[in-house]
This record gives structure tokens, sequence and C-alpha cells, in this order.
């Protein structure tokens, strides 16, 4: 059974990537939001400390997810409170020191998780301590990841990839890159698999970084792939088309990330209310917290319900990471807790920018830097109405096609 307490390794963890995110991360934070795609050189010493990939922190990649090999080989039946937990409690303390910096992390790629949840043990050796870029979306193909059409063709020992991906975080700084590819256009999303391409193999190419409205000391490119060449062995899991199964692999990533993106929107979230809160101490207004919601202020009573949201977020995240660790299906609980937390921190920092006005909207302080980054949260890996059409899908046992 779920114990909602933290046990005092994760206690420790939390402490470290608190202070980290204080002394490390909050100082720089303006900085690396005003020049956008320049390396942040103050990190090094974090990125000697990690290695070169490999989730160190207990970000991205820690934990191999509900569906991971890692997982389904464990013979202990205890309580566990492994990779997934430690990687949701480190992320939300390193977002509330900034978001597109814990990104900007070796080790911290989407395409860690991917490998953690389908690799084979021989490829976890070979990748795992990369630092690996997620390659899904396209220009046509946004939230229905179904929809993939860059191909994936078999010739000889190589496989043959050609297409365009948008929007892959890290994918100028990283190692490696999971590119979702189809085998098959003609067998539907049973085809999709996710292979490992190494940054600089002929026919993959960079072509730009996208200036975005948030997270911006984390880059954004756009890759195409023309006639790229790798090796057979570099599809992630089997190659075999399964009908049944076979778009439950790659998609188990997400419930991977999910939980570990909604912890991302919990920090920033917490760092927007910490701020207004200290911001509305300095002027002599402070909750006293003695009167029901219904009895404070207004002032007051909002506090107390964003709060309260985002606590109730947390425990969701806690939840679906605990299940990932103790081999319990997730799905649904981590489209739940990402859905809630996406929604609240970009919720709380845009009430935040209300709250504290001009100081608020002003670059004088962060809030308005944490409400632009919030946004992106509640948008990558997965909509809040994709999130929504997976919760109901599950609890009314529908399938896609059935419930669309």
């Amino acid at each position: 059974m779920i114990n909602l307490e933290l046990p005092a390794k994760l206690t420790n963890i939390q402490k470290m990537t608190g202070g980290m995110a204080k002394s490390m991360l909050r100082p720089i934070s303006r900085k690396y939001d005003t020049l956008e795609h320049e390396p942040p050189k103050e990190l090094d010493p974090i990125k000697n400390m990690m290695g070169q990939g490999g989730g160190g922190l207990g970000g991205l990649g820690a934990g191999g997810g509900s569906g991971s090999k890692e997982s389904k080989e464990k013979k202990d039946d205890g309580v566990k409170n492994a990779g997934n937990m430690l990687g949701v409690v480190a992320v939300e303390n390193m977002c509330w020191g900034d978001c597109g910096l814990m990104l900007a992390m070796p080790g911290q790629g989407l395409g860690n998780a991917a490998i953690a949840a389908v690799a084979t043990e021989s490829q976890l050796e070979r990748f795992g301590g990369k630092w690996a870029a997620m390659a899904i979306t396209e220009p046509g193909t946004g939230s229905d990841s179904a929809n993939i059409s860059t191909t994936a063709t078999l010739d000889g020992d190589e496989w043959v990839l050609n297409g365009e991906k948008i929007f892959v975080t890290d994918g100028g700084r990283c190692e490696v890159v999971v590119v979702w590819a189809s085998l098959d256009k003609s067998k539907g999303k049973a085809a999709i698999k996710s292979f490992v391409v190494e940054k600089g193999a002929p026919g993959m190419e960079v072509v730009r970084l996208e200036k975005k409205m948030g997270i911006r000391a984390s880059d954004t490119a756009a890759i195409t792939f023309t006639d790229c060449r790798i090796p057979k062995d570099n599809i992630l899991g089997s190659p075999e088309i399964d009908t049944k199964k076979g778009f439950g692999g790659v998609m188990q990533t997400f419930d991977n990330t999910r939980p570990v993106v909604a912890a991302m929107a919990l920090g920033v979230g917490r760092a927007a209310l910490d701020m207004t809160k200290e911001l509305l101490k300095q002027e002599g207004i402070e909750p006293s917290y003695s009167k029901k919601t219904f009895n404070a202020s207004a002032l007051e009573a909002e506090i107390y319900r964003m709060e309260a949201d985002l606590e109730a977020a947390r425990l969701l995240t806690l939840k679906a990471a605990w299940m990932a660790d103790n081999r319990q299906p997730n799905s649904k609980e981590a489209s739940i807790c990402k859905a809630k937390a996406g929604r609240v921190g970009n919720y709380v920092t845009l009430r935040c920018v209300e709250l504290c006005g001009t100081l608020g909207y002003s670059h004088d302080t962060l809030l308005e830097k944490f409400a632009r980054d919030s946004k992106i949260l509640d948008i990558f890996e997965g909509t809040q109405q994709i999130q929504q059409l997976i919760v109901a899908r599950q609890t009314l046992g529908l399938s896609s096609k059935e419930l669309r």
C-alpha cells in the first residue's frame, strides 16, 4: 500500500536537489532565459557529477516504468520507492529553480525514458549512459502519435530512416535521438517502433533550433532524416510487428514521462506561489492559516486554494510514480496526474502574476517567466484533451477506435 510520506533516502534527494535549485539554477534563470540557445556553462559541475547522461540526478531516464524490462524481472515483492519516485521528487525541486535549465542537463532527455522502458539488456548497456532526446512530433502529426509518417526500412544489416521531426527537446545538444518511425504504414500504429540514432549519423541533420515562449534554456530542434542509416540492432525492443501489442511498447514511454512532466509543472507552480507569498509578506500581507476559507480574506482564500490544488496534483503524481516502481500498470494514473498538474501549474503561475500586479508582469521578478514556462508543461507529453481522452478510455474500457 502506498505511503504518502517520503522515505529518508528520497528526503535526502529532495534536500540535495532543492539546494542545487536554489544555489545553482535560480541565480542564472533570467540570464539563460534571455540568452535562449546558449549552453549554460555554470552547470558544467553538475554535468561532471552526473556523467554524460543516464539520469544521474533522478530525471526522465531514472526509472524503468511499469512496463519496463527492469520492473518485470524484479523478484523482490517488497514495496519499492525506486527510480520513478526518485525522478519526480528530484525534478519537482530542480524545476522550482528553473525548468529550462533542468531540461538542459545531460541525462534528463525524454529519450532516456524510452530506452529505460523498452530497450534490451545489451541496448541498455550501449545507450543507457547517453544523453537521449526523443523525436516523435512531425509537421503533420501532433497529439495523434499513431499517425507517424517517418519510415524505417530494413536494408541488409541497417535500417534506413526517412522523415522530419519537430519540437525535439535537447535535439541540438544530446548524444543520441530516439526516433519513432513506421516499419509498414499499411499496418497502422502496430508497425510504429522506436530507433536510436547517434548524433552525426549520415543523413541526420539538425535544421534549426526553435525560438520559444518559455523553457528557453532548453534547446528545441527540428531534425530531418534523409536515407539515414543506422545499425540493425538500434531498434528498441523487438522488430516484430504485433498487431495486438505493437504500439503498446513505445507508448510505455509516456507512462514513464508523464508523471515527471507533472512534477515539472508542480515545481514551476510552487516556485511562483512561493515567490508570490514572499512578495506579499514584504507588503505586510501574510496568510494566517487560522481561518477557514469562507472566513478568510479573498487573497488568503485564493492562496489556500492554490496550495490545495498543488498538493492534490503532487499526491496524484507520487501515486503514478509509485505504481510504476511497484510494477503496477499506471497509464490512467500517469494521464490523470499529468492533466491535473499541467492545468494547476498553469493556473497558479498566471494567477500569481495577477496577484502581484506590476511586479508580476515585469522583469523585476521571475513570475512572468514562470507563467511562460508553465504553458508548455500543460501541452507536451500529451495535451489536456488527450489526457482526458486516455482517462475516459481506461475508465470506460473502450479502445481508441471506440472512443476518439
